[in-house]
C-alpha cells in the first residue's frame, strides 16, 4: 500500500501545472521620499480591474464575473494595461492613503504587463503609484479595500522598514516618514502569531481537514499525542527551513501532495483502529510538506530584515495555536458527548473521514490539472470555496437530520436503521458545517454543530452506551 502511495505522489508531481486563477496576496513597496510617496504594487491586476470580490475567495473561478476575469487574462500587455487605466479610477477609489488626516491623491504612472502567452500561468503585473505629500511630517497610512483581497507591504529605503501581512480590509499602521518602524521584537512576535493562527483559522482548510483526520483516528490520548507530535516536529523544521529559503518547493508540486495525505488519512482511518507503528512516520512524511506549505505563505513576501526570528517563531505559534483549536473544537462537539459510546467510529469517525477523503481527492484532481471545476465538479468547488448560499446550507441540512431523527425516533424500522440515520446525519451535517465555514458564516457553523449533537443524541436514547 505504502509502495503505490508513493508511485502515485510521484505521478502526481510529474504531471502538476501551474494555476492561473488561485488568489496571491498584492506586494506593495512603499518609498517615502521628501516630498513625494512612491508605490509600487505588484499584481494579479485582472481581479480588480474585473471587479471581483477576494474577500472570501481562493480561487476566481469561484467568482460570479470569472469570465471577466479570463478575458482580460487572455489580453495582450498593450491591450491590458489600456484595460488597467480604464478601470483605474475605481481601483484607485478603493486604495485609501493618508499623511496624518490628509488624504492622498494617487497618481497612476507606469504599468508593466508581462507577456505571458501561457493561460495557465498567473500574470503579475506591476503599477508605479505616486502622491504629493505635505510638509507637516505626518506619518502614512495606507487602507486596501477588502475586496482586494490580501495586501503585502514593504518600507524601501530605510533601516528596520515598515513590514506588514494584511488580511483583507486591515490598513498599515501609521508608517514614519524618516527612519524605520518602530516595531518591537515581542510586537513583531504578537503580530505573526496572528498571521499564523489566520492561516489555520479561517484561511487553511486543507490543514484543517488533516488535523481533523488525525483526531477522527482514535480517542486515545497516546495515539493523537504520538501523530500531533510526529506532524509538528515535521513542519516546524520545514518551515523554518522554508522560510530561511533553504528549502523551496513549487506550491503547484507541494500543494497536491498536501492534499494525497488528507485522502491517506482519510481512508486509513476507515480501516484501522489501533495506532500501527508505521503512522507516526507517514505522518512526519506529511508534516515535512505541510511545513513547507505554510512556509510558501512566508516566501511569497519574505520575514524582512528586522525580527526575522520573532515573526518566524510566531508564526508557527499561531499555526499551533489554529491547529490546537481545532482539535479542542472537534473535541467539545463530538468526543466529549459520544466518546464512550461503542457506535461513535461507525457513526462519527467514519462518515467524517470519508467526506474528508472526499474532499481531498476533489483537491488532488483540481490541483494536478485533471479535471476542471466546472460541470459537476463545481459542488466541490462550491464546497469548499463557500460557493454556496450558507443559511440555505444551513436549512436543508438540518431539515435532513431532523427528518432522519423522526424516523428513527417512530421505530417503525429494523434497528440497522438507527446505523444508516447516525452515519447520513454525520455525514451530512460535517459537509454543512465545511460549507458554512468557508461562506464566512460561522454562527451557522455553530447552529449545524448543535444540531448535530442533539440529532446524534435522540438517535441514540434507549441504546446501552456500549452498543456494538
Amino acid at each position: 500500500m505504502k509502495v503505490l502511495l508513493a508511485l502515485w505522489v510521484s505521478t502526481l508531481v510529474a504531471i502538476t501545472p501551474a494555476r492561473a486563477h488561485e488568489t496571491q496576496p498584492a506586494i506593495m513597496d512603499v518609498t517615502i521620499g521628501t516630498e513625494t510617496l512612491e508605490l509600487t504594487i505588484d499584481w494579479m491586476v485582472e481581479a480588480a480591474v474585473a471587479e471581483i470580490d477576494l474577500q472570501a475567495l481562493a480561487d476566481t473561478n469561484d467568482a460570479p464575473n470569472a469570465d471577466d476575469y479570463d478575458r482580460l487574462r487572455a489580453l495582450s500587455p498593450e491591450d491590458f494595461e489600456a484595460e488597467i487605466r480604464n478601470a483605474w479610477p475605481g481601483i484607485a477609489d478603493k486604495i485609501n492613503v493618508t499623511a496624518g488626516d490628509t488624504p492622498l491623491e494617487l497618481t497612476l504612472g507606469d504599468v508593466t504587463v508581462p507577456d505571458e502567452p501561457n493561460l495557465e500561468l498567473a500574470r503579475t503585473s506591476t503599477l508605479a503609484l505616486s502622491a504629493a505629500l505635505p510638509a507637516d511630517g505626518s506619518a502614512i497610512t495606507i487602507g486596501w479595500d477588502a475586496a482586494l483581497g490580501v495586501l503585502i507591504v514593504r518600507q524601501m529605503g530605510v533601516e528596520n522598514g515598515y513590514e506588514a501581512y494584511l488580511t483583507p480590509g486591515t490598513p498599515t499602521d501609521p508608517i514614519p516618514r524618516t527612519g524605520g518602524s518602530d516595531q518591537t521584537a515581542l510586537e513583531a512576535f504578537t503580530d505573526y502569531i496572528f498571521v499564523g493562527f489566520d492561516h489555520i483559522v479561517p484561511q487553511g482548510l486543507d490543514h484543517i481537514l488533516f488535523v481533523l483526520g488525525l483526531f477522527f483516528f482514535s480517542l486515545r490520548m497516546g495515539a493523537l499525542l504520538w501523530q500531533v507530535t510526529a506532524f509538528t516536529l515535521a513542519h516546524t523544521v520545514t518551515l523554518a527551513l522554508g522560510a530561511l529559503d533553504i528549502i523551496r518547493l513549487p506550491g503547484e508540486i507541494v500543494e497536491p501532495i498536501i492534499a494525497a495525505s488528507i485522502v491517506y488519512v482519510g481512508i486509513e482511518n476507515l480501516f484501522l483502529r489501533k495506532l500501527p507503528p508505521w503512522r507516526p512516520f507517514v505522518i512526519f512524511g506529511f508534516g515535512l510538506l505541510h511545513g513547507l506549505g505554510f512556509a510558501s505563505v512566508l516566501q511569497e513576501f519574505g520575514l524582512g530584515n528586522s525580527h526575522f526570528i520573532p515573526k518566524l517563531i510566531g508564526f508557527n505559534v499561531g499555526v499551533e495555536i489554529g491547529q490546537l483549536a481545532v482539535i479542542a473544537a472537534a473535541w467539545v462537539t463530538l468526543a466529549l458527548f459520544f466518546g464512550r459510546f461503542g457506535w461513535y467510529h461507525r457513526r462519527i469517525a467514519a462518515p467524517v473521514s470519508v467526506a474528508i477523503a472526499l474532499i481531498a481527492a476533489f483537491w488532488v484532481l483540481e490541483r494536478t490539472g485533471t479535471i476542471s471545476t466546472d460541470g459537476p465538479w463545481s459542488l466541490f468547488s462550491a464546497l469548499t470555496e463557500g460557493g454556496f448560499a450558507p443559511l440555505w446550507v444551513a436549512l436543508s441540512a438540518i431539515g435532513a437530520a431532523a427528518l432522519l431523527t423522526a424516523l428513527e425516533m417512530l421505530d417503525v424500522t429494523e434497528d440497522v436503521f438507527r446505523e444508516f440515520a447516525g452515519i447520513a446525519t454525520s455525514f451530512i451535517l460535517f459537509l454543512g458545517i465545511v460549507a458554512t465555514f468557508t461562506s464566512g458564516a460561522w454562527l451557522l457553523s455553530i447552529l449545524i454543530a448543535a444540531a448535530w449533537v442533539l440529532a446524534l443524541r435522540l438517535q441514540s436514547l434507549g441504546e446501552p452506551e456500549a452498543a456494538k
